[in-house]
């Protein structure tokens, strides 16, 4: 299971913001960490499309890839 502490359904930390010229802007917990260009972006726009609430979390959480290890400063 890919979320076994139930916090992409939980809490869904993770949103985006549809940009022009074909680019998304994704956040975590409000702050943006990443922006999808290209074929990441397409596949956004159809997850949105087609995807639930969870779905669209987990898409998000696997675009942006491995972004946090836990020892960042607060």
């Amino acid at each position: 299971m890919e979320d076994e502490r139930h916090i992409l359904r939980d809490e869904q930390p993770f949103d985006y913001k549809l940009l022009k010229d074909e680019k998304a802007q994704v956040f975590f917990k409000g702050k943006m960490i990443k922006v999808l260009i290209g074929k990441d972006y397409k596949k956004l726009i159809k997850c949105i499309d087609e995807a639930d609430d969870y779905k669209r979390q987990l898409f998000l959480a696997k675009v942006t890839g491995n972004f946090k290890h836990g020892n960042e400063k607060r």
